[in-house]
């Protein structure tokens, strides 16, 4: 057996790496889900207290923790951490895309 690997440079985006669709949209779920699930754990709240502390369904929350996160949307996961008592800010940064970019030349030379 061989002890030899080779190491891969993640992009700090593990649905981008992994070609998965929308990745920085998914990204994003994650990372919001996370926080709701830290906030949960930080104040020792079940799935069920947090529902009747926020008026949210207890499964929301089950989903949540699962990372079954394909019900929610982004602003829908903000609604949940604000009713949470807490407090989103959005940091927006738009870059040209790499891929896109090396491609572009040669889509505009065949127009």
């Amino acid at each position: 057996m061989s002890d030899d690997f080779e190491l891969v440079r993640g992009s700090g985006n593990i649905f981008r790496d992994f070609d998965m669709p929308n990745p920085d949209l998914e990204q994003l779920r994650a990372i919001l889900a996370a926080q709701i699930i830290k906030i949960l754990d930080r104040k020792g709240l079940t799935v069920r207290k947090a529902g009747e502390l926020t008026g949210i369904a207890a499964a929301d929350f089950s989903r949540i923790r699962n990372a079954n996160l394909g019900r929610f949307t982004v602003d829908r996961l903000m609604t949940v951490l604000g009713r949470l008592d807490q407090r989103v800010d959005v940091n927006v940064k738009v870059r040209q895309n790499v891929k896109r970019a090396v491609l572009a030349p040669r889509l505009s030379a065949k127009v």
